[in-house]
């Protein structure tokens, strides 16, 4: 069920109704009791995941830890090749 902003046009009061999708808009405002409620399109919260099951873990690269490993790797061999021309250059 979709979470729907209503804004009152008279008192200026802003809020939100969790409604059924079929359900009629609100027409009276909750505060000064006038029939000047508007329900105001917005951009929603977006996809919302409740409940067990997902987890940011569920879907990572099991390879990723391996990848920053060879980068290491990479650099650690950049280093020794500049450390053993520094060495040439020292004899």
């Amino acid at each position: 069920m979709p979470t729907y902003t209503y804004k009152c046009k008279k008192c200026q009061i802003e809020f939100e109704k969790f409604q059924n999708i079929n359900s009629e808009p609100l027409k009276i405002c909750p505060t000064c009791n006038t029939e000047t409620l508007v329900r105001i399109i917005d951009g929603g919260a977006g996809l919302i995941f409740k409940g067990n099951g997902f987890y940011i873990t569920d879907y990572k690269n099991s390879n990723s830890s391996g990848s920053d490993k060879k980068g290491d790797k990479k650099k650690n061999e950049v280093k020794k090749s500049s450390e053993s021309k520094n060495e040439i250059g020292k004899t």
